[in-house]
C-alpha cells in the first residue's frame, strides 16, 4: 500500500508540475496545478502512516500538508477559468477559500509548536472535534462544488451551441464525465465517515484519498491534451448581473440569455454601405430591448443571406461572433433570432445547411469525381467524425449509406 500511494504522490506532483508549466489555458491549468499538490499532500498523510514514518518520527504529526477544504474550491475555479479564457480574479473570489486558510494556519501554527502543546492539541481538541470538522467537512465542501461545477458545465454546453458551429473540441464531455466518476469515488468517503462516526472503523476500509488522487490525476493528463480554449468567453448566468453591459443588455441578461464575456456596446458606427432593410432595422433597435416579442423577418432574412447565399456556412470554425461581425447585428440579436425564428441553435443552423449542400453535391451529376470526405469539408466541415456525427444525426442513415 505503501508503495501505492508513493506511485499516486510522485504521479500527481509531476502531472502538476506539467500543468503549471503548460502553455495552453494557462490560468485554468495553475488552478488544476495547485488541486493536484493539494490531494498529494492530503495523500502524504495516509503515506506517512502506513509507511510506519509517523512512529519512527512523532515530529511528523501536524505537519502543514492538510489543505483539503481547497478540493471543491479549486476544482470549481479550475472549470470556471477553463470556460471562460478571459477569466480574472476578483477579491471576492477570496472568500471560497477563508476554509481552507484557516485549516493551513492551524497546522502551520502547531509546526511551530512543542511537542507537548501538540500532544495535548491532539488529545483535547483535534481528535474529538477537529480531526471530524474537518474530514466531514471536506467531503461536504468537496460535493457541493462538485454540483456546482457540474452545473456551470451544463450551462457552458448549451451556450456552445448557441455561439460556436464547430465545437467538437470545446464540449469538455471527458471533463463532465471525469466529475460524475469523482462524484461517485466520494460516495466510497461517506461509507468511511458512516463507519468512522457510527462505528468507530479507522482506517480499515480508508481508500477515498487515493482514488480521489487517481481520479484527479487523469483529469489533469487529459487537461493538458485539451484543446487550447482561447475563443472561449463563457460568463456564468449567475455573473451576468455583476458584469459591466451596455444599458440595452439589462434586459436580455435578466432573463438568464447566455452572455459571452466579451460583449461590449455596439458601435455607432458600424459598417454599412449601403441603406439596406436590415441596417435601418440595426439602427431602429439599438435603441430597443435585445429581445424582442417575436423575431423581425428582415433580421431572419439577413442572417439566412450571410449564411446560405454568401456561403459563410463554408467556414468550417464560423461563430456566432464572426456572423455578428459580418452582418452589423448584434449578438443578442441573433442568438433570439436563430433561436425563436429558426427554431433551432446556431450551431444546429449552420451544421443544417452544411448538410444539405453535402446532399446537394451528392445529387449532381459528377459527384463520383469526388471523395465524400472531400465535399464535406468542402461543405464546411473539417473532421471526419464531427461530419459522420451531424450527417446521421440531420438524416437518419450514415454518410455512406445515404442514397441522394
Amino acid at each position: 500500500m505503501a508503495v501505492a500511494l508513493f506511485a499516486v504522490i510522485a504521479q500527481a506532483l509531476f502531472a502538476a508540475g506539467l500543468l503549471a508549466g503548460s502553455p495552453f489555458n494557462r490560468v485554468s491549468n495553475r488552478f488544476l496545478a495547485l488541486l493536484m499538490v493539494a490531494i498529494a499532500l492530503w495523500v502524504l498523510d495516509g503515506f506517512l502512516r502506513v509507511s510506519g514514518l509517523y512512529g519512527q518520527n512523532a515530529d511528523l504529526y501536524f505537519s502543514p500538508i492538510y489543505y483539503s477544504l481547497g478540493f471543491g474550491p479549486l476544482l470549481y475555479f479550475y472549470v470556471r477559468s477553463l470556460v471562460n479564457y478571459g477569466f480574472r480574479w476578483r477579491a471576492s473570489y477570496w472568500w471560497h477559500f477563508v476554509p481552507v486558510l484557516a485549516q493551513a494556519g492551524l497546522y502551520w501554527w502547531l509546526r511551530f509548536q512543542p511537542y507537548a502543546v501538540r500532544n495535548d492539541f491532539w488529545q483535547q481538541v483535534h481528535r474529538p472535534f477537529t480531526y471530524r470538522l474537518e474530514f466531514i467537512g471536506t467531503w461536504v465542501s468537496l460535493m457541493g462544488y462538485l454540483f456546482l461545477s457540474l452545473r456551470l458545465l451544463r450551462q457552458y454546453g448549451r451556450w456552445l451551441e448557441d455561439n460556436f458551429s464547430e465545437a467538437s473540441r470545446l464540449r469538455l464531455r471527458w471533463l463532465r464525465w471525469l466529475l460524475v466518476l469523482l462524484a461517485v469515488v466520494s460516495v466510497q468517503w461517506l461509507a468511511e465517515l458512516v463507519l468512522r462516526e457510527l462505528f468507530e472503523v479507522y482506517y480499515r476500509y480508508d481508500y477515498s484519498t487515493e482514488l480521489l488522487g487517481v481520479v484527479v490525476f487523469v483529469i489533469g493528463i487529459v487537461g493538458l491534451r485539451q484543446a487550447d480554449m482561447r475563443a472561449v468567453h463563457f460568463v456564468p448566468e449567475m455573473e451576468v448581473a455583476e458584469a459591466e453591459f451596455p444599458p440595452q443588455a439589462t434586459p436580455a441578461a435578466a432573463q438568464g440569455e447566455p452572455v459571452a464575456a466579451t460583449i461590449k456596446s455596439e458601435p455607432e458606427t458600424a459598417i454599412e454601405t449601403v441603406a439596406t432593410p436590415e441596417t435601418a432595422h440595426r439602427k431602429s433597435t439599438d435603441s430597443q430591448p435585445a429581445n424582442p416579442a417575436a423575431p423581425d423577418p428582415l433580421v431572419m432574412e439577413r442572417i439566412r443571406h450571410a449564411l446560405v447565399d454568401e456561403r459563410l456556412y463554408q467556414n468550417p470554425t464560423l461563430t456566432l461572433a464572426e456572423l455578428s461581425a459580418h452582418t452589423g447585428l448584434p449578438p443578442r440579436l441573433i442568438s433570439f433570432t436563430v433561436n425563436a425564428g429558426f427554431g433551432r441553435s446556431f450551431n444546429d443552423l449552420v451544421n443544417g445547411y452544411r448538410v444539405a449542400e453535402v446532399q446537394r453535391r451528392l445529387a449532381a451529376p459528377d459527384a463520383r469525381r469526388f471523395t465524400l470526405l472531400g465535399i464535406a469539408f468542402e461543405s464546411g466541415f473539417n473532421s471526419k467524425t464531427t461530419f459522420n456525427r451531424i450527417f446521421k444525426q440531420v438524416t437518419g442513415v450514415a454518410p455512406r449509406d445515404y442514397q441522394p
